[in-house]
């Protein structure tokens, strides 16, 4: 019978084309469930496509426009995020794609765990906001986590009949995104456009100016530590303009295997999906005759602050990775409205870190009103700098 998924996140980039692999593997995949955030219209358009059992659509006020979309259709139309944490429970599920963006992923994957859900994980926040917490739960409920981001599914490919070798390296690759070779001078002029501007990944907005700070490499750092049970000090970030080496692991030996590829998401997604089989793609492929050169730097932390908030927040543990993913989200949010500066984002997230009150052992609830707190004062953070300048 063919696999039944639910694609949380189905109108992002992810989502997108995680729903292109279904097309191409209609015999093996069936979509049960397609949830959104704020896109009725391609929510709409998708459910008319691939009939689902139901769809979600996060923001309660365009429920009213996909109810009425699909009123004659044999599809349940639900909406908000109590909708999207109890439709991944549904019995006939057999994997959850978690695609949606930030900290608003984590309360639907930890459903989905607790129903037993295979996790294709595309949705790193999860791990960054509560790492200890997921991966006791998934081991509790021995409920697989299989990574989509490129470089933990190369890592895990890398890993694959490797796992009783102890690991003692992992070298996690950056493209650098496109102010790698800016100096700070020219960062502090940066504009929204050329953060979004990407030179080989296409992604969603939040990502790619995370991916722009190094932010998004802090939060695979810790996404890492969490999936492949390494500490902080075992991950090495690499930066690989090329994007051709998707990520590498260094055993105890001196072996180092790769995991190589066209930038394309679709193949870790597709080996998410079919693990542990690989399906026919018909993505391009690498020609190493026409890929002459491979390079790699170390990143500059002292120019990309968020890279070392990052390495700062997993070493003390807690919940730091929640308080430094809340306010990220916040400065993210802002420097996309125009109401922030590119390096002004560091310097709210350093002031948060420090201003948020510290727990070192929390529990779930402990990580929903930390990221409530966090928010704010990074909110009340960009208020104030908007009165200063």
């Amino acid at each position: 019978m063919a696999r039944q998924l639910a694609i949380l996140g189905s109108t992002g980039s992810i989502g997108a084309q995680a729903l292109e692999v279904v097309d191409a593997h209609k015999d093996l995949f069936e979509i049960y469930a397609l949830t959104a955030n704020n896109n009725a219209e391609l929510l709409i358009e998708q459910a008319h496509k691939y009939m689902p059992d139901t769809v979600v659509i996060a923001n309660e006020k365009n429920y009213p426009e996909v109810k009425e979309a699909l009123e004659d259709l044999p599809i349940k139309v639900w909406a908000g995020a109590d909708a999207i944490a109890q439709v991944v429970t549904a019995k006939p599920i057999d994997m959850v794609l978690t695609a949606m963006v930030g900290y608003s992923g984590l309360r639907p994957t930890i459903e989905a765990i607790k129903a037993n859900k295979a996790i294709a994980l595309a949705n790193k926040e999860t791990l960054v906001v509560a790492g200890e917490l997921i991966t006791n739960l998934a081991k509790e409920r021995q409920t697989p986590i299989i990574p989509v981001d490129s470089e933990h599914s190369a890592i895990f490919q890398c890993l694959n009949g490797e796992w009783r070798n102890p690991i003692e390296k992992i070298l996690l690759t950056a493209s650098g995104g496109p102010f790698f070779r800016r100096t700070k001078e020219e960062l502090a002029v940066a504009t929204k456009e050329e953060a979004l501007r990407h030179p080989n990944w296409n992604m969603g907005a939040k990502v790619t100016v995370d991916s722009a700070s190094l932010m998004n490499k802090g939060f695979e750092m810790i996404e890492a530590k969490w999936l492949f049970d390494v500490k902080p000090e075992q991950i090495e970030i690499v930066v690989h303009p090329q994007s051709i080496i998707h990520s590498m692991v260094q055993f105890e030996d001196g072996a180092i295997m790769a995991q190589l590829g066209i930038p394309d998401m679709k193949l870790p997604i597709s080996y998410a999906f079919s693990y542990p089989k690989r399906l026919k793609s018909p993505s391009g492929r690498l020609d190493f005759f026409t890929c002459q050169s491979l390079t790699f730097e170390r990143p500059d932390m002292g120019k990309f602050r968020n890279l070392a908030f990052a390495f700062e927040a997993i070493r003390k543990g807690g919940n730091m990775p929640c308080i430094l993913n809340a306010a990220n989200e916040i400065v993210v949010s802002a420097f996309l409205r125009g109401q922030t500066s590119f390096l002004r984002m560091s310097d709210i997230i350093e002031q948060t870190m420090e201003k948020a009150p510290f727990i070192a052992n929390p529990v779930y609830e402990d990580y929903v009103r930390t990221d409530t707190e966090a928010r704010r004062i990074a909110e009340e953070l960009i208020t104030i700098n908007k009165f200063t300048n």
